[in-house]
């Protein structure tokens, strides 16, 4: 990981190198930024040679900032993200990394208001969801957008569903 000059994404690096390398959790830093003081839901992707190695985030605040949110999510994209294997010490120097910080979801009325480069958006039917960040790769139509949010979800072709949107700023 080369150190990145945004706070935000150093913050989630340190929480990383940390964790992978003595299993330890930092603090939440003594001085943050205004953002960081901040209540939202964060995402921490990680990437490795330009193909996704770790995400995990929450949608909602679950913890008392931004800061904390940073922390956690980078350490579960990390080691715990089902879909891979935890991150390796020998992996760290080529592991990239992005935190994305999320408005409060609004409930979507009509389809045209979706746009998958702008808005990720949350699939709910009952008690399954499924998320999808916004300006993500190979997803360039709102259908795929919800398909894949769906397939996430395990939500049937069926079943109903409500869909919500919600911006992120992306640092890298």
């Amino acid at each position: 990981m080369q150190p990145s000059s945004n706070p935000l994404v150093r913050l989630a690096q340190e929480a990383i190198r940390e964790y992978v390398e003595k299993g330890r959790i930092i603090p939440v830093p003594d001085t943050l930024t205004p953002e960081m003081e901040e209540r939202h839901g964060v995402f921490v992707s990680l990437k490795k040679g330009g193909r996704l190695r770790g995400c995990i985030g929450t949608y909602e605040p679950t913890t008392s900032c931004v800061a904390e949110e940073i922390i956690m999510n980078a350490i579960s994209a990390a080691t715990k993200d089902p879909r891979f294997m935890p991150v390796t010490p020998e992996e760290l120097p080529d592991i990239e990394v992005s935190v994305d910080i999320l408005t409060e979801p609004k409930p979507v009325q009509d389809m045209k208001e979706l746009d998958p480069k702008r808005y990720g958006i949350i699939v709910k039917s009952g008690y399954k969801r499924g998320l999808l960040l916004p300006d993500i790769e190979g997803v360039d139509t709102v259908e795929s957008q919800i398909s894949i949010a769906r397939q996430k979800a395990g939500i049937l072709p069926d079943e109903p569903f409500e869909i919500y949107k919600f911006e992120v700023k992306r640092y890298k």
